[in-house]
């Protein structure tokens, strides 16, 4: 794992910041998150209806996910994590500070304001001794209210590396005149950004509905060189064939140069079985160098 600090990190919290960054990437560097966050994003549109387990409709699902999935990491909410935490302490986390619905369809008049400020953070973090090892942030860019977001992601990015947590940017573009939210250059545009902010990893959008995926592989090469230092995941999106999805996995990784996946989705809308036997096939493919075939194995399993 490389082991760069930012020079953000307080000098007396640098062992702080790595031991989080071990912890939330199995000391690879790369970050797998399971998407709680969705909750509040898109209400109980994905957690309940046609093609959804009806494992979904509870809460608990996520945490039982996490827990049976070493090497995944449940970024959603504090209130979340304040109300089952107790039941779920191996867990690493990282507190999802800002949200909206999907109710609002004006994309261009997106805004998304942090419910805490990191002292709160902290402070829950020492009297819970829960394994929060950071903090997720949404930027929309493109939005007229971005500046507001924007300088809000940048203190809590400081804020954060302050008291050795690692920051995560959620970076989407939300304007009525983008056609297509994951072409490739706007979304390296989109990394640099969270670069600029100082961010340790940053989720984008990926081009899932390309027709040459080997060559949308390739051409994602424009977004981690965009990122610099700033490590790049890719969002999971709508529920996909298991196969399919470790396929896209494994050219983000081998061809692209992604450090994680972002799933929500894909992993929480099956079964707490499917679920976690999904979970440990992308961990094995991104944390300990399995094949394709390999990871396809673990998914296979009964």
């Amino acid at each position: 794992m490389n082991k760069y600090i930012p020079l953000s990190v307080k000098k007396d919290k640098r062992k702080e910041y790595l031991k989080n960054l071990k912890l939330s990437t199995l000391n690879t560097g790369k970050l797998f998150i399971l998407a709680g966050d969705q909750k509040i994003e898109h209400l109980n549109d994905d957690f309940y209806g046609k093609n959804i387990s009806s494992d979904d409709a509870y809460p608990a699902h996520l945490f039982n996910i996490a827990s049976e999935v070493k090497g995944a990491v449940l970024a959603t909410q504090l209130g979340l994590i304040s109300q089952y935490g107790r039941d779920y302490s191996e867990v690493p986390y990282i507190v999802k500070i800002n949200s909206k619905t999907n109710l609002d369809k004006n994309k261009s008049d997106s805004l998304s304001r942090a419910f805490y400020d990191i002292e709160q953070i902290i402070e829950f973090k020492k009297s819970s001794k829960l394994n929060i090892v950071g903090i997720g942030y949404t930027i929309y860019l493109g939005s007229k209210n971005e500046h507001i977001m924007l300088r809000e992601a940048a203190q809590l990015i400081y804020k954060a590396h302050q008291e050795g947590l690692i920051a995560v940017i959620w970076a989407y573009t939300r304007n009525s005149s983008i056609k297509n939210e994951s072409d490739i250059h706007l979304v390296a545009g989109a990394a640099g950004v969270a670069a600029c902010l100082g961010a340790d990893f940053v989720k984008l959008n990926y081009p899932y509905n390309a027709k040459n995926q080997e060559k949308a592989g390739k051409n994602f090469q424009q977004v981690i060189k965009a990122a610099g230092k700033t490590k790049v995941l890719c969002v999971g999106g709508k529920q996909k064939d298991p196969l399919d999805y470790l396929s896209f996995v494994d050219k983000q990784i081998n061809i692209s140069g992604t450090n994680g996946v972002a799933v929500g989705r894909n992993i929480h809308q099956r079964s707490l079985k499917q679920a976690v036997s999904f979970s440990k096939a992308i961990s094995y493919l991104l944390h300990f160098n399995f094949s394709l075939k390999k990871a396809e194995k673990i998914l296979k399993k009964k």
